[in-house]
């Protein structure tokens, strides 16, 4: 075996690596070590953040809790059912019913156990309405677990709100959109996620 090992050029630690040395056995050394590398940090600048009286300004990519995007005044959600089939933790529930509206359907109930939100961002990838994203909120609390179960009270979000992760978003999806790829802007708009531009469309024609 030794023969073989030495062949494939296999080297063998010294079994006597893990013996401490006699200055070693005091003990002082390293604490002297480890008191000299804190007591060097003293001079240095501070990078904490006083939570929660400061708190952090994160960027569009940061991946608070699932919040439902609001257009003119109505959830874009269709309750097509697809971010509660694609929710690892089945943390979202929601009831369907029929609106008065191009999209036919809209959640009546939607729900989201933030105690079993893991935040994977899987609901924002699949929705294909762009309804559902995740936003820059982190900072919530709750004392029993009723609280945790977040309503469309706490979920609805208007547009403009959102605004800075959608944009980013759409970077994201659409990385090379106008400038690899030359074509009609109007053969990328959506029904509901642009209703707006589909408007100016009509009132152009």
């Amino acid at each position: 075996m030794i023969i073989m090992a030495k062949k494939k050029g296999i080297i063998k630690g010294d079994k006597r690596e893990r013996e401490l040395s006699w200055s070693g056995k005091l003990y002082f050394p390293e604490i002297l070590k480890g008191m000299w590398f804190s007591f060097k940090h003293i001079f240095r600048p501070t990078v904490t953040v006083q939570y929660p009286e400061e708190k952090i300004e994160l960027g569009p990519e940061f991946r608070g809790r699932p919040v439902l995007v609001a257009e003119e005044g109505m959830e874009r959600c269709v309750a097509c059912g697809l971010c509660a089939r694609a929710c690892p933790p089945l943390a979202i529930s929601m009831q369907a019913a029929e609106v008065d509206d191009p999209k036919e359907r809209y959640p009546e109930r939607f729900e989201i156990d933030m105690l079993r939100c893991i935040y994977c961002g899987f609901c924002e990838e699949v929705c294909p309405e762009e309804a559902i994203v995740m936003s820059p909120d982190y900072d919530f609390n709750f004392r029993s677990r009723e609280e945790a179960v977040f309503g469309k009270d706490k979920l609805v979000f208007d547009k403009e709100q959102l605004k800075p992760r959608l944009d980013w978003l759409a970077k994201k999806r659409n990385p090379n959109f106008g400038k690899v790829y030359k074509f009609d802007h109007t053969n990328n708009i959506h029904t509901l996620r642009n209703r707006s531009e589909l408007k100016q469309l009509k009132d152009q024609n």
